[in-house]
């Protein structure tokens, strides 16, 4: 099993791989879009590998961290949930997002990513709770309900997941009271 590389990026090819240089071979290697937004070609590049062969493929998935890939090597064990949909869930939710709502039975957090449905996210719940540890609480990482809705709004307007996170979380705790409206136009500062 190749366990990890390190070696010369090479090329990018969006939206979700790139191809790593290491002795003179090129790795394809799919990932999530956190190591696509802090790749430059030609630097030098680690990253937490699985190998998932299949009888017509083998297929080289990365992580920035050992953290993702263990919340990646999880969401395989779902029934009806392979690399794809993996690979996907990490580049939309930060690895604290994604285990609070596990842990905090919040599937609505994770029907927001493409190619995920209500039906799929409660499966993915109900499958990894007892995983993480259970007894986890993530108080203050998950966002409040009106945050919630600031986020719909957000991707409504065709903004990623991870997009609208941060424009919340740039929101000044000092606002922590406004109106949903008030809210959202200064998410939308974020962007400019």
């Amino acid at each position: 099993m190749i366990a990890s590389l390190r070696g010369t990026l090479l090329s990018i090819a969006p939206p979700d791989s790139l191809v790593l240089e290491v002795g003179g071979v090129g790795y394809r290697v799919a990932v999530p879009s956190s190591v696509l937004d802090g790749a430059d070609v030609g630097r030098s590049l680690f990253l937490h590998t699985v190998l998932i062969v299949r009888e017509d493929a083998l297929s080289l998935y990365g992580f920035e961290s050992d953290e993702q890939r263990g919340l990646f090597d999880l969401l395989l064990t779902v029934q009806g949930i392979g690399p794809k949909v993996g690979l996907s869930v990490l580049s939309s939710l930060s690895p604290d997002v994604l285990r609070s709502a596990i842990a905090n039975e919040q599937a609505e957090v994770l029907s927001r990513v493409k190619g995920i449905g209500k039906k799929t996210a409660e499966k993915i719940v109900f499958t990894l709770k007892d995983k993480l540890g259970g007894g986890f609480e993530f108080a203050g990482v998950m966002p409040a309900d009106i945050d919630a809705d600031v986020i719909t709004a957000l991707t409504a307007l065709g903004y990623s997941v991870v997009e609208a996170q941060a424009a919340v979380q740039s929101i000044p705790k000092e606002h922590g009271a406004a109106a949903l409206e008030d809210r959202i136009r200064l998410a939308l500062g974020y962007f400019s």
